[in-house]
């Protein structure tokens, strides 16, 4: 008996047959290269601002506002950095202290409101719920009048409780984006818990809070990037030099008739430089946490 080979290449609808293409040699895709084009300018020009930000922080004074700009890392002048580095220590620890306040605090809260909501069952859960929601919706200015006549009251003016404590208490947001990321949860979480005698505090903390690091981070980075950027609050609430924050430190390089742009501008580079750090840290819990777990449920 004779063995008949077998031909597997794929035959054409008029009877002849092609050989598949090399896995080595990839179909010229014009529209694939075009749409890369596109996104690395879309990309180039979201970076432009803080690419003019960093070259103009490097410049002279006389030479800030020049067109077209140069390029001041050829000849970097670094006394832009020293100004601000001499005038902005106090501001950067008091920002980092409100920080850490409103983080820890924010993901202290916010987790625990967001397990009560999500796991526990009670009366009137879900209508509290959306009560709270709905305070996302009010603008901070309406209640702003009614805050500081009780932080006056109880002596908080000019202190950094007023920049804390509220935030810490109401973190809508995180509260929400914990409930979501609970919820989307498995049951069989609790129910092994229980079995092995975890009361519902214990559960909370070993069990379901690890399972929740996408959502932590998210909630931490919302929150730090809302004390950091805080310029309302501080102009408000406080009236010493020496309690003041990183933005109200980079408003004093302007004024009515002049505004000195390099060190403004180092002082910017500054501040938004520990905002990058974090992000690229957390960046990968951070994605995951919005676009996972967060809005699930």
């Amino acid at each position: 008996m004779t063995d008949l080979a077998v031909d597997d290449r794929p035959v054409l609808a008029d009877g002849g047959d092609r050989k598949p293409p090399s896995p080595g040699k990839r179909k010229f895709n014009g529209r694939r290269i075009i749409l890369m084009i596109f996104l690395f300018l879309l990309a180039l020009s979201f970076l432009t601002p803080a690419l003019w930000m960093l070259n103009a922080s490097l410049r002279p004074e006389e030479h800030v506002m020049d067109f077209p700009p140069g390029f001041a890392l050829s000849h970097p002048q670094w006394g832009n950095y020293t100004t601000v580095l001499r005038n902005m220590p106090v501001y950067f620890l008091n920002s980092v202290k409100l920080a850490v306040l409103n983080v820890v605090g924010g993901l202290i809260v916010s987790s625990l409101a967001g397990y009560a909501f999500a796991r526990l069952t009670w009366k009137g859960r879900d209508a509290l719920f959306g009560i709270v929601l709905v305070t996302a919706i009010v603008p901070n200015i309406i209640y702003l009048l009614p805050q500081y006549i009780l932080f006056q009251k109880i002596g908080w003016i000019d202190t950094l409780f007023p920049l804390w404590v509220p935030r810490v208490l109401t973190p809508v947001f995180g509260t929400f984006l914990m409930r979501q990321a609970f919820k989307s949860l498995p049951a069989g979480l609790e129910e092994a818990a229980q079995v092995d005698g975890a009361s519902t505090f214990r559960t909370f903390l070993t069990i379901m809070v690890p399972q929740t690091k996408p959502a932590l981070a998210a909630v931490a980075m919302f929150t730090f990037l809302d004390s950091w950027n805080d310029l309302f609050g501080p102009l408000i609430f406080l009236t010493s030099p020496d309690k003041q924050t990183l933005p109200i430190g980079l408003a004093q390089f302007q004024n009515e008739f002049f505004t000195q742009v390099g060190p403004l501008m180092a002082g910017a580079t500054v501040t938004v430089l520990p905002v990058f750090v974090v992000f690229f840290l957390a960046q990968r819990y951070f994605i995951q946490g919005v676009t996972g777990s967060g809005f699930k449920g």
